[in-house]
């Protein structure tokens, strides 16, 4: 796939064998310098923001973003963001800090732990292209959290745990394929649940939040663990409750017993190892390798899978305020739905929909050992913190930052980008380098079937946000909101 300027994508190696062959791919950056090259510059720490600069930075930024729950989102606080624009807000405030501060990164002169955040787009793409060494994946604040359901899971594991952990998620998700090697029984499971849902849609009138993701969750843990966990609740009550407590990171103690009793149901359904799903493609390939705990890479991908639900539900709100857009998508859809295949402009829907509205707004890394900078060092142990959405939504550099622009991830061209953005800006919506999320093409090609199966029958008129503009889209829309008005075609 062609980067959004039309050039050749970044690399996204991976430490594995198997390469990871992006669909939303970054244009090559600018090289930077590398963290093993002796510094060139100054020899002393790179600069550190003022006191009240801090100040805004925490109230506007860390603050919203935290509450509004890192690990499983507080419905009541995106709404909350939603209805103040709260995002739109933390994105003036970090374009404020970089015209006065310049490309950075900064230091925060905050109370015990060491942070850094990054304010250039050259630094995004090392930062993320140079890990897990010198900037590891497993940082302090995300073991705090991921630890709570998946403590050797592969986003909080280093070294050679990490490297075999990645090469095993890689080969059961298939990250280099558009089209997964189970598509046959992944697309039919979630065409299944789709038509439910669109079904049960037209019925009452209305398309909501709780009909939508009660399908949805069906649907992925059926991929995930087979057609025996379809309404199994229990477990996802619980897992649900400990990606709640994991919003917390470490500041609170893991809840054991409710960990053990969803590790304990994994177990069942990995030895169960129903055909045509993710437990038993793993079950077939770990050995009995310890270092990869293979019961624990089951919580990370059932975890990812709830986000790309939310990103599925807004790119369907953002075809229903585009009717160009929402006819060239019809207009792509096949006859037989029901072979899989890469639907590209619904995909580049899910992608604009994740970049306009990032599911993990805050990329962390750590510096495992001190690394030069062209303004200074950063000491070894200092969090690393990327703000996805000043990159994506930075209206002084990119020209489509709030417009839906589906262009940037089909190849097709568009006038969208102002200055060398087509060549150097950091567009994440998955992450990029090693540490790219392995499950992202599954996910799109899930979630562009679910949206596929919901519009093959129906029509969906948005209700709310009933002012959404493709042309000037708002800093948060709460997935949790949004509503249709639903009827057959």
């Amino acid at each position: 796939m062609s980067s959004p300027s039309g050039t050749a994508p970044r690399d996204r190696s991976t430490e594995s064998t198997a390469s990871t062959a992006s669909t939303a791919s970054a244009a090559s950056a600018p090289s930077a310098p590398s963290a093993e090259s002796p510094a060139s510059g100054p020899t002393g720490p790179v600069p550190r923001l003022g006191l009240a600069d801090t100040a805004r930075l925490a109230a506007r930024v860390l603050a919203p973003t935290v509450a509004q729950g890192a690990i499983a989102r507080r419905p009541r606080v995106v709404g909350l963001a939603e209805r103040l624009d709260l995002d739109a807000r933390a994105v003036a405030t970090v374009q404020d800090l970089h015209r006065r501060y310049g490309d950075g990164p900064v230091r925060l002169p905050l109370p015990v732990r060491r942070f850094a955040f990054v304010l250039s787009p050259r630094d995004v793409h090392r930062v993320l292209g140079e890990s897990p060494e010198p900037f590891a994946l497993a940082n302090r604040e995300k073991q705090g959290a991921l630890g709570q359901f998946q403590p050797h899971g592969v986003l909080v594991s280093h070294g050679r745990e990490r490297a075999q952990r990645r090469a095993v998620n890689e080969s059961v998700l298939d990250t280099p394929n558009p089209v997964h090697r189970l598509a046959g029984d992944v697309v039919a499971r979630v065409r299944e649940e789709a038509r439910g849902v669109a079904e049960e849609a037209a019925r009452s009138g209305h398309l909501d939040w709780a009909t939508y993701s009660t399908g949805w969750r069906r649907a992925f843990r059926r991929v995930v663990l087979g057609d025996a966990a379809r309404d199994d609740e229990d477990l996802q009550g619980d897992l649900d409750a400990l990606r709640y407590r994991a919003n917390w990171s470490y500041l609170l103690p893991r809840s054991r017993t409710r960990r053990d009793r969803v590790r304990r149901r994994l177990e069942q359904y990995l030895e169960r190892a129903e055909p045509g799903s993710l437990a038993g493609l793993l079950a077939q390939t770990v050995g009995g390798d310890s270092l990869v705990d293979p019961v624990d890479q089951i919580p990370q991908w059932l975890f990812a899978f709830d986000p790309a639900g939310m990103a599925g539900i807004r790119a369907l709100a953002l075809l229903a305020a585009d009717a160009d857009e929402l006819a060239r998508v019809r207009g792509e859809m096949p006859a037989d739905l029901d072979t899989p295949q890469e639907l590209r402009r619904l995909r580049a829907a899910v992608l604009e929909s994740v970049r306009l509205w990032p599911t993990t707004p805050m990329i962390l890394r750590e510096t495992t050992r001190d690394v030069a900078w062209p303004t200074g060092r950063l000491a070894a142990d200092t969090a690393v913190l990327v703000y996805a959405p000043f990159f994506h939504r930075d209206d002084e550099a990119l020209a489509v930052a709030h417009r839906f622009t589906p262009e940037l991830w089909t190849g097709e061209g568009h006038d969208g980008t102002a200055g060398d953005a087509a060549t150097d800006w950091p567009l994440v919506p998955f992450s990029e380098g090693p540490g790219v999320c392995p499950g992202q093409n599954l996910v799109l090609l899930t979630t562009s079937t679910f949206l596929a199966t919901l519009l093959e029958h129906h029509d969906h008129a948005l209700e709310h946000p009933a002012s959404l503009d493709p042309d000037r889209v708002p800093g948060v829309v709460s997935p949790f909101r949004v509503r249709f008005r639903t009827s057959p075609r």
